[in-house]
């Protein structure tokens, strides 16, 4: 069984929207604009690319991150790799062509049985929705957290609100950088 990881920029308060700049949302870039930059605190970026077999995506960051991401420096371990897009509306037409093998999962249940296939660790970057609809469906087996030292207050979030049983998770790494980043590597305890 492949492990599923999420990997999340998140603030204290839990909000992971538009972390880089992305256009629509008040605080957009926060990563950037609001805490120093440390090489070392990003570390986790390089190792998730060389361990990773697989990127899972929703619609909305496929649809960010694919015309961008194919082309820059610092991807390039994504571009090879498969691609998985999580969504009920894409169309083929719609996938880039310049950024290798992508496949369109229709469903959650598509998702668990990519899981049971052979291969190594699928990562899950952006994709809000989707991060907790993984979440709520126990899909998710790993998160890798960099929190950052700031309250954003609205924008969308990394878990749902969603009434169900408590998750156990175990921390299994940890570090916490000069500029306030704290970086918390969880496993889902099942």
């Amino acid at each position: 069984m492949r492990t599923l990881i999420s990997t999340a920029f998140v603030s204290l308060d839990g909000v992971v929207e538009a972390p880089g700049g992305e256009p629509g949302y008040r605080n957009t870039g926060w990563t950037v604009k609001l805490v120093d930059f440390l090489p070392e605190a990003y570390e986790i970026k390089v190792q998730e690319q060389e361990e990773a077999a697989a990127l899972l995506l929703g619609r909305v960051s496929y649809e960010a991150f694919s015309p961008v991401w194919p082309d820059m420096a610092e991807f390039p371990g994504y571009r090879a790799m498969p691609k998985y897009v999580v969504s009920t509306t894409l169309a083929e037409d719609d996938l880039v062509t310049n950024w290798g093998e992508t496949t369109i999962l229709r469903s959650l249940d598509e998702v668990a049985a990519l899981k049971e296939t052979e291969g190594g660790l699928i990562i899950v970057h952006g994709s809000a929705a989707l991060n907790r609809s993984l979440s709520d469906a126990g899909l998710i087996d790993r998160y890798h957290l960099l929190v950052f030292p700031l309250l954003l207050g609205a924008g969308k979030r990394l878990f749902s609100d969603t009434d169900k049983d408590a998750q156990k998770l175990r921390l299994v790494e940890h570090e916490v950088y000069a500029n306030g980043i704290q970086k918390n590597v969880f496993d889902v305890v099942r």
